[in-house]
């Protein structure tokens, strides 16, 4: 599912949320749900309200939006939700990855909830499937998990000599361990072993956490 595909489910849950239809709002209100801050997460902003703007909505003239912005606070994601839910806006865009979907879903099953995540949405409780989500969920899951695996071989072809994959990790992430464990198990099917590289994602980590495996001279980098 593509950028536009994902701002059409947003554009139809709001379009359909009982709220706006009782409550006769001026213009409807997304409550925009995200971990990190709007300095690091701008460019996935830019690409939203962009996304938004090509579904016929702009911010300010037919659409508001509510932001909540956890600053890598990620226990406040559960009182952000809540918070919107008690603006009683008219749809959530989770934005950023399972916590912010779980934190939303906890705090209401009956405002639609439009989540991106980075793992599997049905292992993680999110929908009943991918098929039939049912509830008041839908998105986007890129499945973090799958891919780290399909990484992980992809770098075994073109270094055959490498044996340590260096990750970096976001380590709040609630589905982390099993990301970091499906990663693992694939290195060491290719005869490899992962190390993980860094133990936050506040800014300026990325960087040293690139910078640390260098030092103990890794054969090849997964992020």
């Amino acid at each position: 599912m593509n950028r536009r595909e994902l701002l059409l489910l947003l554009g139809g849950a709001m379009t359909a949320a009982p709220g706006l239809r009782a409550q006769q709002k001026a213009m409807p209100v997304i409550g925009y749900l995200n971990g990190t801050t709007p300095a690091a997460n701008a460019q996935s902003l830019a690409a939203f309200r962009q996304g938004l703007s090509e579904t016929g909505y702009v911010e300010g003239q037919n659409v508001a939006i509510e932001y909540r912005w956890a600053e890598f606070r990620y226990d406040q994601l559960p009182a952000l939700a809540a918070d919107l839910v008690g603006r009683k806006v008219d749809v959530i865009a989770a934005c950023g990855g399972a916590g912010e979907a779980i934190a939303a879903k906890n705090a209401t099953s009956t405002i639609p909830i439009v989540f991106t995540v980075g793992a599997d949405p049905v292992e993680t409780g999110l929908v009943a499937s991918l098929a039939r989500p049912g509830g008041n969920l839908t998105g986007v899951s890129i499945l973090n998990a799958q891919l780290g695996q399909k990484r992980v071989q992809l770098i075994s072809e073109l270094v055959p000599r490498a044996r340590v994959v260096p990750r970096s990790a976001c380590l709040h992430a609630r589905t982390h361990a099993e990301r970091i464990g499906s990663t693992r198990a694939c290195a060491a099917g290719c005869g490899s072993r992962v190390c993980r590289a860094t133990r936050s994602v506040a800014a300026g980590s990325i960087s040293n956490a690139v910078a640390s495996p260098q030092r103990r001279a890794p054969r090849r980098w997964h992020a």
